[in-house]
This record gives structure tokens, sequence and C-alpha cells, in this order.
């Protein structure tokens, strides 16, 4: 007989993203900074419903909080990790709120202002 031995910290995925890193969404076309994680799904249940079913990702992994951007205009996007890749463009998000929450880029990622950092 088994018995399993895995924590609940084991269970829930590893996030595969950290804040100040640039990504894409692997399906639409924005580009974004993240600054905040959730471990697994935290967003309202409309939010989630609202999503084509054919398209919801499960809500057992890490979403990311994301000043995102489009060839059209600047918004902040939540976005599973599932439908992330890492950006390799090297060119800055022109987002109007990077200002206050980091305070520079390396060609690579945002470094997170101290103040927001715990």
């Amino acid at each position: 007989m088994s018995v399993s031995t895995a924590s609940p910290q084991e269970k829930i995925p590893q996030a595969r993203y950290g804040i100040g890193e640039m990504v894409r969404h692997r399906l639409l076309d924005f580009r974004g900074v993240i600054f905040d994680v959730d471990p697994v799904f935290a967003n309202s249940e409309e939010w989630y419903e609202a999503i084509p079913e054919a398209m919801r990702p499960a809500r057992d992994q890490p979403f990311y909080h994301l000043l995102a951007e489009n060839a059209e205009s600047s918004y902040v996007a939540y976005v599973s990790q599932q439908n992330l890749v890492h950006d390799d463009e090297g060119e800055p998000i022109d987002h109007p709120a990077i200002g206050t929450l980091f305070e520079g880029f390396d060609g690579q990622r945002y470094k997170l202002k101290p103040e927001h950092r715990h």
C-alpha cells in the first residue's frame, strides 16, 4: 500500500514567470509585464464564465496580472499560465502605469520599485 506524502504546496503548480518579466499571450495579439501572480484562479465567477468554454483555462494554475498593450491600447489583463509565453522582443512596454510600479527596464525585465516589494 502506498501513501502519498505530497504536501499541499506540491499540488499547486509553480509559477513559470515572475514579477517584472515580459510575456506575450499565446493566442491573442498582446504583450505585457507581470505585476502580480495568483497561485490559482482568483478572479470573479462572472469573469471566468465570460470566457468561451472551448478556450476556458483550468483554474488550478497560476494566473498573472499584466500591464498589457496591443497595437490600439494599454490595459490591465488577467491571464492563465497556459496562455503565456516569454516575450523576446526586447522592447519596453508602453503602458502609463509602468512608472508607478517599476523603476527601470534592463532590456529583458522590469525592476519593481522598493516600496512595492514584500
